[in-house]
């Protein structure tokens, strides 16, 4: 069985930690701030992990909060990149705010070691319309690092955060920074301007349509943003998200021959299902071919999870077998129950059938 992601931050990396904050600190408690990081440690979950190093950092580094600020950009350097790293803007988050400019120029500096995403909406949070602006100038930055925290700092719905409620009210505050990056190159960026649209299309769809549909599509980066950005409402059958991307808006099929290879499967086993898409219209339909997995949770509680399947071009009087194998096994991000589960197609946004099967532990 994998590790938990929690055991990133273990006495190992307490201890690593420490003596590179030494280094950079002479004067720092190493037994201390080790003992105070592991007390209780194993109870602890990832972010909670994540919150208490900020915390205790606080409790040994200068109280001086320029001082602490020039120990830290020291310190990160020669730590290692990823999750360990939002430590640091973190503790900015926390206890940055009476540092305006300081505390956004170490999160710009933080952001390209792990992300300051989380971070920077505590100061969103507190001044909303002073840290924009920031952001605002930070979508021109020459890093894509910082051009990335523009956009995912500022996503109305980021997972693993509170909500940003004044993108969700009026999302035009948000418009500067999409229109600057909305043909960005680079991967990392792209994916966050798509993800922050999308939140957008779950709270004000015909905004968002709106603003993607008076950018030149004719521009690939663009196009995929695009896309990417309009996947919910497409898997919802909106017609206009369909209509921008030519997928069929009057669906002319049917679908024959759904089934199930088990109607009992084990929790680590994998599903497969097949069916056929039949057309019975005289032109070329373009279809976008989804699947909804719906769970058993605790009690009686059901959830639904979307996944994409296909995008195809049925011909005229044509017929096009599709068979798909979803795996069953519990990730960090989702845990499986025992219980009737569902199978349901969703094609241009409408459901073709539904089949039951049984999960087992």
């Amino acid at each position: 069985m994998a590790e938990p992601l929690k055991e990133m931050f273990n006495a190992r990396f307490y201890q690593d930690l420490s003596k590179r904050i030494k280094r950079a600190y002479p004067t720092f408690n190493e037994k201390g701030f080790i003992k105070d990081t592991t007390l209780g440690l194993e109870h602890l979950s990832l972010n909670e992990r994540l919150r208490n190093t900020s915390l205790v950092l606080n409790k040994y580094l200068p109280s001086d909060y320029a001082k602490s600020l020039n120990v830290m950009y020291e310190v990160i350097e020669n730590s290692p990149k990823g999750y360990v790293a939002l430590v640091f803007p973190d503790y900015v988050g926390l206890f940055g705010h009476e540092h305006f400019e300081r505390s956004m120029e170490a999160l710009k500096f933080f952001t390209s070691f792990g992300s300051s995403e989380f971070a920077i909406r505590e100061f969103l949070k507190r001044d909303f319309d002073k840290t924009i602006k920031v952001m605002q100038r930070w979508a021109n930055d020459a890093d894509h690092h910082v051009r990335r925290l523009a956009s995912e700092g500022s996503r109305p719905r980021l997972p693993w955060s509170f909500k940003l409620d004044e993108v969700i009210r009026n999302p035009s505050v948000t418009k500067r920074i999409l229109d600057a990056l909305k043909s960005d190159t680079e991967l990392y960026v792209k994916k966050s301007v798509a993800n922050h649209l999308n939140d957008i299309s779950k709270d004000n769809p015909e905004y968002m349509l709106s603003l993607v549909g008076a950018w030149d599509h004719s521009n690939a980066d663009t196009k995929w943003i695009v896309k990417h950005a309009s996947r919910t409402l497409i898997k919802k059958g909106d017609k206009k998200a369909l209509q921008l991307f030519a997928f069929e808006k009057n669906v002319s099929i049917r679908v024959e021959a759904f089934k199930l290879n088990k109607k009992k499967i084990k929790i680590g086993e994998s599903l497969q299902f097949d069916f056929d898409i039949v057309s019975t219209k005289k032109t070329t339909q373009k279809l976008v071919v989804d699947y909804v997995v719906h769970y058993s949770k605790k009690g009686a509680e059901r959830s639904e999870k979307v996944f994409k399947l296909k995008e195809l071009e049925l011909k005229p009087d044509s017929k096009v077998h599709v068979t798909k194998k979803q795996l069953f096994k519990d990730f960090s991000t989702r845990k499986h129950y025992k219980g009737k589960h569902s199978i349901e197609l969703m094609i241009n946004g409408k459901s073709y059938g539904k089949i039951d099967f049984e999960l087992l532990t």
